[in-house]
């Protein structure tokens, strides 16, 4: 069996891109949610996910707010996080660093290249 990575992003085509690309040229495990909410809940309910990847603008709950809400679960605090986002702004990547995020990859992505950093990511 390979490592879990959870992916939250509200656009479920997204999920499956990144959960394609992942099962494809991977072996990896994919868990999805639909926002940070959802996430948090996969979390607390024993989810232990080698990796989240996140995007960063989501309903209920933002990429940043569930990053913040991750760091503070004991379980969690040392879990890698990339956001997959649009954001590409200087400012955003450092509020996202600053709440905990491991990496930044914007989209578009190619499927490759983010099998490469998750690869480099858990290790």
């Amino acid at each position: 069996m390979g490592k879990t990575v959870l992916i939250v992003d509200d656009a479920p085509t997204i999920r499956q891109m990144v959960g394609f690309a992942l099962k494809g040229n991977g072996n990896y495990d994919v868990v999805e949610a639909g926002d940070g909410s959802e996430a948090l809940e996969k979390l607390k309910g024993g989810l232990k996910p080698s990796l989240v990847i996140t995007d960063l603008n989501m309903p209920k709950m933002d990429g940043i707010t569930m990053i913040k809400n991750i760091r503070k679960m004991p379980a969690h605090k040392f879990t890698p996080i990339l956001m997959l986002t649009t954001e590409s702004l200087g400012s955003k990547k450092k509020e996202g660093q600053a709440a905990g995020a491991t990496g930044w990859i914007v989209k578009p992505f190619k499927p490759e290249e983010l099998v490469q950093v998750v690869g480099k990511v858990i290790k």
